[in-house]
């Protein structure tokens, strides 16, 4: 008969049991992943021409532009690009000639934070921190502004439920998790950056579309871009 007391545990170290935490190691080992797949997407996306680049940037902002969740969109939110991300300065020349208000986030000094602030011409967007071009304007967007908003939100990569992973900073993460039910977002990639499965976190936040230059993902169900593929999210 097996005898499970403490003093047979005591005089055999290596049958003692111990309860270890995982969430410490699962959390290093996200983290890790997450790091390997900003390198090598990172180093793709910059080693794209620059011509090439602006070609499918273009595509993927038609098909943004031809969304039903632009076209409802009073106010538009848009990113600087850098460093070959997916350009947004169509959407914003159509955005301001339809009307729309169009916001660009700027961190709030010493904090985690963006905030949302409007621009009405792009030489309003010189360098800010970290080498990208931030507003300077004084009209930051109120929670009412976004009830009826586009947000296009940049990323290394992107999965097909609406995953996102971003360049770290965890800025658009915390954005999100502010935002109205009804606001849409959007990530706007190129087709290579949208992977099969991409590692998340707690605080990791999806999003509704994912835009690319030959489709237009629907996380949560929206409608087909004109001329573009449609997937339903997985």
């Amino acid at each position: 008969m097996a005898i499970d007391n403490d003093d047979t545990r005591r005089n055999n170290p290596s049958d003692e049991r111990v309860n270890l935490d995982p969430a410490p190691a699962m959390a290093k080992g996200v983290a890790d992943e997450k790091t390997t797949l900003r390198r090598i997407l990172a180093e793709c996306r910059s080693g794209l021409p620059a011509a090439r680049a602006a070609r499918m940037s273009a595509l993927v902002q038609s098909n943004l532009i031809e969304t039903p969740g632009y076209a409802d969109a009073t106010c538009v939110v848009l990113y600087a690009a850098k460093d070959h991300e997916v350009a947004t300065e169509l959407i914003f020349e159509h955005a301001i000639a339809s009307g729309r208000r169009v916001f660009y986030p700027r961190i709030v000094p010493g904090t985690p934070h963006l905030d949302l602030v409007r621009v009405q011409a792009l030489a309003e967007l010189p360098p800010g921190e970290f080498g990208i071009r931030e507003p300077t304007g004084a009209e930051i967007a109120r929670d009412a502004d976004l009830k009826r908003a586009l947000i296009c939100v940049p990323g290394v990569a992107f999965g097909p439920a609406g995953q996102r992973l971003g360049r770290g900073g965890g800025y658009y993460d915390r954005l999100i998790a502010t935002l109205a039910p009804q606001t849409v977002t959007a990530g706007l990639a190129y087709s290579f950056q949208l992977l099969d499965r991409l590692p998340e976190a707690p605080s990791d936040r999806r999003l509704g579309l994912i835009v690319t230059e030959s489709a237009v993902r629907g996380a949560a169900g929206s409608s087909p871009a004109a001329g573009a593929r449609m997937d339903s999210g997985g």
